[in-house]
């Protein structure tokens, strides 16, 4: 099997991507718009309704520069000296502000559980975009024998570990979903710890079929990522279980 990039080889745009991530985070948008459309309540009071406008600028410029910043750090430690960035780095920088900003205005609970099911789509769907670039993206998988190997244009069978990871994010939305008729509080209060412990925790299984250069043992820079959006996500609902016993 050969990814689209590699049969165009050269002629291959690297716009094209972007373009595709782009599509990927507009269907995301229009899964919140939904989430908006069924449940106008969530989104005016809580935490979230008091967050104000700073709390989106910190969102934004956090994300985006941990995106790049270990997205960058994580290809040249691989000796891929470019400008990268990284949806798990993002998904860290952003957690990492927000959790600064909420602490500066004195707010207590969960802001993100709305944007999980948003979240976890662009994911999904931007690892579709991941596969299909094939070698120039650098997050193709690493050699093996396996039947359902794929061949990027180089003559090496390889883990489609992006279709993996397309696939796990893709099971994950229906349980979000599904979460919107089964219980009115979960998703908000912990719907997105949850979506942080399942995406870092099989985004960690994935990064041991993929060509990074281990860092520390037998892990990489992601792999710590994940490992620090692990004991988040897992100290949150720890927290968020004394709550609820002491309420």
């Amino acid at each position: 099997m050969l990814a689209i990039a590699d049969l165009l080889g050269p002629a291959y745009p690297a716009w094209l991507h972007s373009l595709w991530d782009m599509a990927s985070w507009l269907c995301a948008l229009g899964v919140l718009l939904l989430i908006y459309r069924l449940r106008p309540q969530w989104f005016q009071g809580g935490t979230l309704g008091r967050a104000g406008r700073g709390y989106f600028i910190a969102l934004s410029v956090g994300g985006l520069a941990s995106a790049y910043l270990l997205g960058t750090a994580n290809a040249w430690l691989s000796g891929h000296p470019a400008v990268s960035r990284s949806i798990v780095g993002g998904l860290f920088g952003a957690i990492v502000a927000v959790e600064l900003y909420k602490r500066a205005k004195g707010l207590r609970g969960s802001t993100g559980g709305l944007f999980a099911p948003a979240l976890t789509l662009g994911i999904a769907l931007g690892r579709l975009g991941c596969h299909v670039a094939g070698l120039a993206d650098f997050t193709y998988g690493t050699p093996t024998e396996v039947a359902w190997a794929v061949d990027h244009g180089d003559g090496i069978d390889r883990h489609p570990v992006a279709l993996y990871e397309s696939a796990a994010m893709g099971l994950w939305l229906v349980v979000l979903l599904g979460s919107l008729w089964r219980s009115p509080t979960w998703l908000p209060r912990r719907g997105f710890y949850w979506t942080c412990l399942y995406y870092a925790g099989q985004r960690f299984v994935w990064e041991f079929f993929k060509p990074y250069a281990a860092i520390i043992g037998p892990f990489n820079l992601f792999h710590l990522v994940c490992a620090a959006l692990l004991g988040y996500a897992a100290l949150m609902l720890l927290r968020d279980s004394h709550a609820t016993r002491s309420a």
